[in-house]
């Protein structure tokens, strides 16, 4: 989430009027994430989230986010929900972009993440796999393999202003995942970007997943090796947490069982995963949006990280 395309009151209470949710009270940007403007919106009835889609964003794609969000909640996966305009419309344009409203979940993203926390997202997203294995909707990864070759290419040597020899680096690992990465594995759709800022939790206990824009099909134990990257790194010092991924991985396989196959190949899938990030990272840094309120994130935490996977060859190295 951020905030790229400027709305006025005016703007916002016209295009409120479509739908049958009460009249503007307020309305605050929200900072986090990077790819689409999003306001935190509060009416005389309730709260919602408003979503204006950027350009990085696939304007045909955007049904399959839609529809898989009601897909999964009802299957009792708690998520937002587009709402429905008086016409029966879920996406409309507001200030040139298509837009959407979504219901407001409860809860917040936690500060300090602890092997409990890690445990209870380990076996929500195996809950989410499992209610997503008869949607009808598919969308390839485009931040995949051949996606990351891509972006090596855009980026190039300015990567190295960012720390000495990063794009050699990259490089050089993005041959060996190429090589290594599994083609064979369970595949379903996945959030892929279920980072700590789209996990809410109400006290200790987890309340809800927001933000499918990079939902897509892939190998379910992918997702897995995102969240390890992401939950599973102490935050001040980017240093692996065993206890946190033992707890993440061993309650995942306790509701959704993993394969010998999808075990074995953790470790390169977590590399990849690493490289992913660390790409869109660089590349975003890179290419900062002026006076755009949004943070972009330090592309070195997945440098100290890919350092990690690439020495591990065993995934019961993560258990340790």
């Amino acid at each position: 989430m951020a905030v790229y395309t400027k709305v006025t009151a005016e703007d916002l209470s016209e295009f409120l009027k479509q739908f049958d949710i009460g009249t503007l009270v307020s309305f605050t940007g929200i900072s986090e994430g990077i790819e689409n403007t999003n306001y935190l919106v509060q009416t005389d009835q309730a709260r919602f989230i408003l979503t204006l889609y950027e350009k990085r964003v696939n304007p045909q794609e955007l049904p399959y986010f839609l529809d898989l969000m009601a897909h999964l909640a009802q299957r009792g996966i708690t998520c937002p929900l587009p709402v429905v305009s008086k016409t029966g419309k879920t996406l409309l344009p507001l200030c040139g972009k298509k837009a959407c409203l979504t219901t407001f979940l409860q809860g917040k993203s936690v500060d300090e993440i602890t092997p409990e926390h890690c445990a209870q997202l380990g076996g929500a997203m195996a809950k989410m796999h499992l209610a997503g294995h008869d949607y009808s909707g598919f969308r390839k990864n485009d931040l995949s393999v051949d996606g990351w070759k891509k972006i090596l290419s855009k980026i190039g040597k300015e990567a190295d202003t960012i720390t000495d020899d990063l794009f050699q680096e990259m490089a050089d690992v993005f041959q060996t995942v190429k090589a290594r990465f599994p083609a064979d594995l369970p595949q379903g759709v996945i959030h892929a970007d279920l980072f700590p800022d789209n996990v809410f939790f109400t006290g200790d206990k987890l309340s809800g997943i927001i933000d499918f824009y990079f939902a897509c099909n892939d190998a379910l134990a992918y997702e897995l090796a995102v969240c390890l990257n992401a939950w599973c790194f102490d935050q001040d010092t980017w240093d692996f947490n065993s206890s946190k991924a033992k707890n993440m991985i061993e309650e995942y396989d306790r509701v959704r069982p993993l394969s010998d196959a999808e075990k074995e190949a953790l470790p390169i899938l977590a590399l990849g995963s690493a490289l992913r990030f660390l790409l869109t990272r660089t590349y975003d840094w890179l290419n900062r949006v002026p006076n755009a309120l949004v943070t972009p994130k330090n592309p070195l935490e997945y440098v100290k990280k890919l350092h990690f996977h690439t020495k591990i060859k065993d995934y019961r190295e993560y258990l340790r």
